[in-house]
C-alpha cells in the first residue's frame, strides 16, 4: 500500500501527540488527546485502571483477536531536591542520555496545576568562570534546573508551588524537514503511536477492515518496564510497534522498518518473525532483520506477565535513541504499509 497521500495527516498527527508531555507517570494528558483523536474517527476505546488505552478495532472475522501496541509514555526528569540557592536537582525518569540534555528548555508542572519553564544546566555552566565548566561530569549529582522565575532560596522556589516530586518535562523540538527526516525527541515510540493513528484514519476513511478483531493498546509505563502487563489474556498475537535501532553493526537505518529477531529478553516468536518478513519482501517494503542486546519492549512484559501468544516487534530505524532522535517518513511510511499488510485490510 503506498501511503504518500497520508504524509499530510502523518505529520499533522506527529505534532499533536509530540506537543503533549508524557513522560512515565504523568501520561493523563496524552492518553487523553489520543482517545480523542480515535473516538472523533468513530472508534470504541476502553481503559485499563493502569493508565493503558485500548482501541477497539471490528474485523471481518469477529472470532479472533490479535493485538497491537505502541507506548505514549516517554523520558522525563523529576525534582528530587531543592538546593538553599534555589536550583532544581533532579533524577531520570527513564533512560535518557543526560549529556544530550545539557542546555535544553523545560517545563516544571506543579501539582496544583502550574507550569514554570526553565533550563537544564551543568553546575558549571560558565565558560568564564569555572574552570571544569567543560569538563565536569554531566550526570544527576552535577546538573540542575535553573527556573525562569526570580528566586535564590529554596524557599522562593516552594512558594511557587513546585516541590520534590514535581514532573520536570523537557522540549521534544519536533521538526519535519523538507527532505523527510523527523527529528525530534521521544520519536521513541511517539512516532509509532502517530504511526497507529495514522492508519486507522486511513482505515477509517476508506472504509478497510481487518481480517480479525484487532485491539490497539497505547501503553503508559513502558520505559520502566511493565506498560505490557495488563494485555486482554484473549488475544491471540501480539505485535508490538516500537523503534528500530540505528548504528554499530546493526542492519537497520532511518529508511527502514526493523524486525527485531531477538532482544535483551531473547527471541521473538520465530514464525511471526518470519511471517513479517515475508509480508515486508512479498509487498516491496523496505525492511531489514536485526537483534538489539540494549532493547527490551512491552512484550517481554506481556509474556513475563502470563501472555499465552505469538509476539514480534517492529518499527521505523530511529537514530540516536533516548538522545535527539530522527526518522525518516520513508521508514514511517514503510512501518505503517506493514502493519496494514499484517492486518490484511480489505
Amino acid at each position: 500500500m503506498d501511503f504518500q497521500h497520508m504524509i499530510p495527516c502523518l505529520k499533522e498527527t506527529a505534532h499533536a501527540i509530540l506537543e503533549v508531555d508524557s513522560p512515565t507517570g504523568f501520561t493523563a494528558r496524552a492518553v487523553e488527546r489520543a482517545e480523542q483523536m480515535v473516538r472523533a474517527m468513530g472508534y470504541e476505546t476502553r481503559r485499563s485502571k493502569k493508565g493503558n488505552l485500548t482501541i477497539l478495532v471490528e474485523g471481518r472475522d469477529r472470532a479472533h483477536t490479535v493485538g497491537l501496541c505502541a507506548h505514549v509514555d516517554t523520558l522525563g526528569l523529576m525534582v528530587r531536591a531543592i538546593t538553599s540557592a534555589g536550583e532544581l536537582m533532579f533524577t531520570k525518569v527513564g533512560g535518557a542520555v543526560l549529556p544530550s540534555l545539557h542546555g535544553e528548555y523545560c517545563k516544571i508542572y506543579t501539582r496544583d496545576g502550574r507550569v514554570y519553564t526553565g533550563t537544564i544546566l551543568s553546575l558549571s555552566p560558565a565558560a568564564h568562570v569555572f574552570d571544569d565548566a567543560r569538563t565536569r561530569p554531566q550526570d544527576e549529582q552535577n546538573m540542575y534546573v535553573r527556573v525562569d522565575e526570580k528566586v535564590r532560596s529554596a524557599e522562593d522556589v516552594r512558594s511557587l508551588g513546585i516541590e520534590v516530586g514535581d514532573y520536570i518535562c523537557y522540549d521534544p523540538k519536533t521538526v519535519f524537514t523538507d527532505s523527510g527526516f523527523l527529528k525530534s525527541r521521544f520519536i521513541d515510540d511517539k512516532g509509532s503511536v502517530s504511526i497507529l493513528l495514522t492508519l486507522l484514519r486511513w482505515m477509517k476513511e476508506n472504509g478497510k477492515r481487518p481480517r480479525c478483531n484487532v485491539e490497539i493498546t497505547f501503553t503508559v509505563y513502558e520505559e520502566l518496564g511493565h506498560g505490557g502487563a495488563t494485555f486482554s489474556p484473549d488475544l491471540e498475537e501480539l505485535l508490538a510497534v516500537d523503534m528500530g535501532c540505528v548504528g554499530a553493526d546493526l542492519n537497520c537505518d532511518e529508511y527502514h522498518v526493523s524486525i527485531c529477531a531477538a532482544d535483551s529478553s531473547g527471541p521473538f516468536d520465530y514464525g511471526m518473525v518470519s511471517r513479517l518478513l515475508s509480508l515486508a519482501r512479498e509487498n516491496g517494503i523496505p525492511a531489514v532483520l536485526d537483534v538489539y542486546p540494549h532493547y527490551s519492549s512491552d512484550v517481554a512484559v506481556a509474556w513475563k506477565s502470563g501472555l499465552d501468544a505469538p509476539a514480534a516487534l517492529i518499527g521505523p530505524g530511529v537514530q540516536a535513541s533516548h538522545g535527539m532522535e530522527r526518522t525518516h517518513l520513508e521508514a514511517m511510511l514503510g512501518t505503517m504499509s506493514l502493519v496494514e499488510r499484517y492486518l490484511d485490510c480489505q
